[in-house]
């Protein structure tokens, strides 16, 4: 062992400066990447969302049916739905042109398996709203009606269809 100019321990050297900075720069990659995992899971607690997706809508003539308790005959109206956001959704009501299913102005009877009366919609499910109108004031064979689903964060997701 030689013992250079100022003792045994002069002759050591350190880490060259090349690699230094591809530790430093490692270490700096390494650090920002877990930040953005982090900050990407804070965010996305605060960013979920809900869309109702409405693939299908239609409405069935029953000449035998008294849901309604209006008479014999009524539309049975079966609106297919899934919530393909993010949170989940609920729904607070729903509108046939306009005016609120249980507005006594077109008798009419919400029922659904899935939901109670109407309610929530969990994130990816898909449920079956299925309400009743009867026959009179405006409702008849061929005429046109927008129903709309309204939700608790304000969104409204319109549908039109024809009575058979």
């Amino acid at each position: 062992m030689s013992k250079g100019e100022n003792g045994p321990l002069r002759d050591k050297r350190g880490i060259s400066p090349v690699v230094a900075t591809v530790i430093l720069v490692a270490v700096t990659i390494v650090v920002a990447v877990a930040v953005a995992y982090w900050m990407g899971g804070i965010a996305g607690l605060y960013t979920r969302f809900e869309r109702i997706e409405i693939s299908s809508a239609y409405a069935v003539w029953n000449a035998t049916s008294n849901v309604t308790g209006k008479g014999t005959g009524e539309w049975k109206i079966s609106v297919n739905l899934k919530n393909t956001g993010s949170a989940d959704a609920t729904i607070t009501g729903l509108l046939v042109n306009g005016k609120p299913w249980n507005d006594g102005s077109f008798s009419s009877y919400i029922s659904d398996p899935n939901l109670s009366t109407v309610g929530s919609v969990p994130s990816g499910l898909t449920t079956t709203v299925t309400f009743y109108i009867a026959k009179g004031l405006g409702f008849n064979p061929g005429v046109s009606i927008e129903i709309k689903l309204h939700s608790a964060s304000g969104q409204d997701y319109p549908k039109t269809l024809t009575l058979d």
